[in-house]
């Protein structure tokens, strides 16, 4: 191992940083309305986003700075902790139900999301299992299994709150490591039809799912109920035309998007910045998709590898999701757009996460 540290990857850096202040100012621009309605002060999200950017920013300084290779023998714990408090969460009077979901644990004025720290201890703790049982990944019962059995723990937990899109999120992201660390694909054609099967199951035993997927089919058998979210969001996006209605200008910021700043949030970007506005938040997350994967490429070890390769994957998944649901391509899922959309633990998670992608960055072989 290599021990003397390079600079961090300046054009991944630059892109965290573009993305997260245009979420800034997004934020406040898609929530005025609606928090001084609620709270009467047109600054409440912004203010909170901008406090949680400022911590979410200082973690990732700080952990750019600590070699990656630290957190190799503390992922075990670190996953431990983890599974604690999704456990937790799960218990009545400790979580907190929002929109139908026991997801969150509230900390004072804030709350935390124990899901969104198991993302990232996942990732953390399978990119060290991968590591080891590299040899024997081709093999489904001595790698692809144990593999798997290591993912159904915290995804059954997920599915008990119940969070379906970020349950999805990291079983793919975690797939994806998998891939990568050698494993066959005629195993995951096994468990695409397995997942797919189960995935129909999922969908058929919550009626507010199976609602989603019907609102999707045929948003406009019911505008004001089960269809409204996507027919105001493609409200949104239609006028924005090439360069949008200006900044602060959205009309469905006005109580026709349900709190536009959280999965929805790109929909007034689109609206006020136009399609280039949209271009150029999309090319940003392709410089930090590029630049992700190549540090996965020039990792000194298999362990920077695989955590940077899940780390950029987990990012590039709830993007592609987030707006595709967004332009009606897929049914509402409820997954935020990463270092844009407001929320505490994800945006601090986030940023947290990339401070460990920059950590194996300055450690490139090139």
């Amino acid at each position: 191992m290599e021990s003397k540290q390079k600079k961090p990857d300046l054009w991944l850096f630059a892109a965290i940083v573009g993305i997260l202040v245009i979420g800034i100012i997004m934020v406040y621009s898609s929530s005025s309305i609606w928090s001084e309605y609620k709270f009467n002060d047109g600054w409440y999200f912004a203010k909170r986003q901008m406090l949680f950017a400022t911590a979410g920013l200082a973690a990732m300084i700080a952990l750019s700075r600590i070699p990656y290779y630290v957190w190799y023998k503390h992922s075990k714990w670190i996953l431990y902790v983890c599974l604690f408090f999704l456990i937790a969460v799960l218990i009545p009077g400790v979580g907190m139900v929002r929109g139908g979901a026991r997801s969150w644990i509230g900390v004072g004025m804030f709350s935390i999301q124990p899901s969104e720290f198991m993302k990232l201890g996942l990732i953390l703790y399978l990119a060290r299992f991968l590591s080891i049982r590299q040899k024997k990944m081709g093999s489904f019962q001595e790698g692809f299994l144990p593999g798997l059995a290591l993912i159904a723990i915290p995804f059954a937990l997920i599915m008990l709150q119940p969070d379906l899109g970020t349950g999805v999120v990291m079983v793919a992201t975690c797939l994806v490591m998998m891939f990568a660390s050698g494993a066959r694909i005629g195993h995951f054609m096994w468990i695409a039809a397995a997942g797919m099967a189960g995935m129909i199951g999922l969908i058929a035993s919550a009626p507010y799912r199976i609602k989603r997927i019907t609102a999707f089919l045929h948003p406009w058998e019911d505008p004001l109920g089960s269809g409204f979210q996507i027919i105001q969001s493609l409200y949104a996006i239609g006028p924005g035309g090439l360069l949008g209605m200006g900044l602060g200008n959205s009309m469905q910021k006005f109580f026709y998007l349900p709190e536009p700043q959280t999965d929805f949030i790109f929909a007034v970007l689109a609206e006020e910045l136009g399609f280039l506005g949209g271009i150029v938040v999309l090319g940003l997350f392709f410089v930090l998709l590029w630049r992700g994967i190549r540090t996965s490429l020039y990792a000194p070890d298999l362990f920077g590898t695989l955590l940077s390769l899940g780390i950029v994957g987990m990012i590039s998944i709830q993007v592609m999701i987030n707006v595709s649901v967004v332009t009606g391509l897929i049914p509402v899922t409820g997954i935020t757009l990463p270092l844009v959309s407001y929320g505490g633990s994800s945006l601090t998670l986030t940023l947290a996460s990339l401070g460990l992608l920059l950590s194996v960055s300055r450690y490139s072989t090139k």
